[in-house]
């Protein structure tokens, strides 16, 4: 009966005092199979109900792994189905906490449709209203398609367990030498969690994560701004490089949630306000500066598989949340070894889809080099940017001027490469050259970047742009 209540607190931590109202509390399995008896199965190992964050409807469903192990079975999914249900028509986010053994084996074929329906009502769900998963357990087998069918997974540091295979079934792997059911992992190198946090943590960040986003498709979220609108921020271009801190500073109140900060670091995704308003950005990563006590981190300024893969799905959640998107950019090609030869062109194909056929406002920075496609990746104004900024110290063309010179001068002597070099980078790579030429509407300095930013995006704020008449790209 502990773990009930453990159940229940769990809600409790993640939503506004006393305003949790369970729902199908006398809810238990019709089987009798296998000598199972309803009435040692309350809740049939699911607590679901209502409740609020920040005084905003959101609905809950909380695993309870003291009722067989917290397996799902025909009524604990259609527990889940209905809390689904009353969401889709209220137009509110369903948040999932998961501690559970997988299948309910003693239900045999009435549990794997359970599931079916379950996945079938995640997918209607998509693109509706917000789904978040917390894992505060185990998560396994074809319960590890609940997390990612979601939006957003949070994973407990220590206790959770996400897989579809346990590491002991994977042919030559152990726990002890690669866990790849551990937070860690999934974070890091899977990319399926976007945070993970200490069990104190965890609540407080989903509660800050609701914060930023809409009930559903329609709502629009936006609260009061009682920061300066005109905050200047002297010596930013410094922090061209680690452009997660470029956007703490710009975003209202220094506020500023990453998502997937663990996976593809060199790409940067996650949520800012402006002037009150959600936006999601998206930019290249080449460092992260050292805190005290801290070594940094240095990049490469290329597109990697993973972090196109991961800021594709990032813009894909915005698009069809009417999130604006803000990108910085600073990149100057590809990553080149033979196994990312494998994937790049498709991951920074399917990066280039998602940003052209976002039809929310769409603002592009340039805050360092924008050199070749990839640079028209990145949100270039060419595959649809509203507004492309640009700091005065930026570069954009199609790549390093030493390398151009040495292409179109092959053979010469050095003195001419460097000499056409120099020639190359004032004629072609002076953002003022791209300015001339229509592809940079507005060159900022980048302590007034906020003003301007807050300025674009409100005079998007009306935009409508309505896409080819077709059911959905193919890319």
């Amino acid at each position: 009966m502990s773990t009930t209540l453990a159940a229940s607190t769990r809600i409790k931590q993640l939503l506004d005092d006393n305003s949790f109202v369970e729902i199908g509390s006398l809810v238990t399995a019709r089987a009798t199979d296998f000598n199972m008896e309803p009435s040692q199965m309350p809740s049939d190992g699911c607590v679901t109900g209502y409740g609020t964050i920040n005084e905003n409807l959101v609905y809950v469903y909380s695993q309870d792994a003291s009722v067989l192990g917290g397996t799902i079975g025909e009524m604990h999914a259609r527990k889940i189905v209905n809390i689904y249900n009353l969401a889709l028509k209220m137009g509110a986010p369903v948040i999932g906490i998961i501690d559970c053994a997988g299948l309910r084996l003693q239900e045999a074929t009435d549990a794997l449709n359970a599931f079916g329906e379950v996945y079938a009502k995640q997918v209607a769900a998509s693109g509706v209203i917000p789904q978040i998963t917390a894992i505060v357990g185990t998560c396994g087998g074809g319960l590890a398609l609940f997390p990612t069918l979601t939006d957003f997974t949070f994973m407990l540091k220590d206790n959770a367990k996400l897989f579809v295979n346990s590491p002991n079934a994977l042919d030559g792997n152990t726990t002890e030498k690669n866990n790849t059911a551990s937070a860690a992992f999934q974070s890091s190198e899977a990319g399926l969690a976007d945070v993970v946090e200490d069990e104190d943590e965890l609540y407080s960040a989903i509660r800050s994560l609701v914060d930023f986003l809409p009930s559903n498709n329609y709502d629009v979220n936006d609260i009061e701004c009682t920061d300066d609108l005109n905050r200047t921020f002297d010596g930013l271009e410094g922090f061209a490089g680690d452009t997660a801190e470029v956007l703490k500073v710009i975003a209202d109140d220094n506020d500023f949630f990453e998502v997937k900060s663990e996976f593809a670091p060199e790409m940067v995704t996650g949520f800012i306000r402006l002037d009150g308003v959600t936006v999601g950005a998206v930019a290249n990563r080449s460092e992260i500066l050292p805190e005290e006590g801290e070594e940094g981190k240095k990049f490469g300024t290329v597109l990697t598989t993973a972090g196109c893969y991961k800021a594709e799905e990032f813009i894909k959640f915005c698009d069809a949340f009417e999130i604006p998107v803000l990108s910085l950019t600073n990149v100057t090609g590809y990553e080149a070894t033979v196994a990312s030869e494998k994937t790049i062109a498709r991951a920074a194909a399917k990066l280039t889809a998602a940003f052209a056929s976002a039809t929310v406002p769409k603002v592009n920075l340039v805050v360092g080099k924008a050199f070749g496609t990839a640079a028209n990746v990145m949100n270039s104004k060419a595959v649809g940017a509203d507004i492309t900024m640009a700091w005065p110290n930026a570069q954009i063309g199609t790549m390093d001027s030493k390398l151009a010179a040495k292409i179109m001068y092959q053979g010469q002597g050095s003195d001419v490469i460097d000499a056409k070099a120099k020639e190359y980078e004032e004629l072609t790579l002076n953002v003022a050259s791209a300015a001339r030429r229509g592809y940079v509407d507005q060159i900022v300095e980048p302590s007034e970047t906020r003003k301007y930013v807050i300025g674009a995006f409100e005079m998007l704020l009306s935009k409508e742009e309505m896409p080819y008449d077709k059911k959905h790209v193919t890319i």
